[in-house]
């Protein structure tokens, strides 16, 4: 008895994230895993970047942004029960890649300093923020244990080719071109952030179309 109404309670919040009650899938499911993984090929082309630009933070810096990361958290788990809806997902998705956009630029247009340092760090600590609601709100969206196998792998693999590209492209900087400096590296390594997170938008627009483009014209509500 006690398994069952475990199992009812979890339907509830899966239930909750499908569009208007119905059996529409909340999600082109194609179109996230794809989004997912540029997501992580993202993540592992710019994880060496932020060692050169957190250069300029003191270490009392990091430690406010722990205690920050963790009250942020803290608050967003305090509000799943309003959170937990394919809209908020899509819209808390949306705003992530969007605060990781203006970093890019950040990187492009000003010079790496403690400014801009605390600036993406900042956004940063924003996006790690919502990380634990986002994933926990794409378990309960993907239930099926094939969706969430290919999933994984999507993420994986972009986050492996990521990194490889990464150190191909540093590699290329160096002996070809015979740049060193490291702000240099990371400041041109943006040029294809940029072009890879324009790509995610488009992605997650694609794969939440039944939320901001229903069939019926307007906005869904769910």
């Amino acid at each position: 008895m006690r398994s069952r109404k475990v199992s009812k309670h979890a339907k509830a919040w899966i239930f909750s994230l499908r569009d208007n009650d119905t059996d529409t899938p909340a999600i082109t499911l194609n179109w996230f895993i794809g989004y997912k993984f540029f997501n992580s090929l993202f993540l592992g082309v710019s994880i060496g970047s932020v060692f050169v630009l957190y250069t300029p933070l003191s270490p009392a810096i990091f430690s406010a942004g722990g205690i920050g990361l963790a009250i942020g958290t803290l608050m967003v788990a305090t509000q799943y029960h309003r959170l937990f809806n394919t809209r908020s997902f899509f819209i808390l998705s949306l705003s992530v890649e969007c605060v990781i956009l203006l970093g890019i630029m950040g990187v492009l247009i000003f010079p790496v300093d403690t400014t801009l340092a605390l600036f993406i760090y900042i956004g940063y600590q924003f996006t790690f923020a919502l990380g634990s609601y986002l994933v926990r709100c794409e378990t309960l969206l993907i239930v099926e244990e094939k969706a969430l196998t290919h999933l994984d792998i999507a993420k994986q693999s972009g986050y492996l080719v990521g990194m490889g590209a990464a150190w191909g492209f540093y590699e290329g900087l160096h002996r070809v071109y015979g740049v060193t400096d490291k702000v240099i590296q990371v400041q041109a390594i943006h040029w294809p952030l940029l072009a890879i997170e324009a790509g995610i938008i488009l992605l997650l627009f694609m794969a939440f179309k039944s939320v901001w483009h229903p069939s019926g014209g307007a906005p869904s509500e769910s």
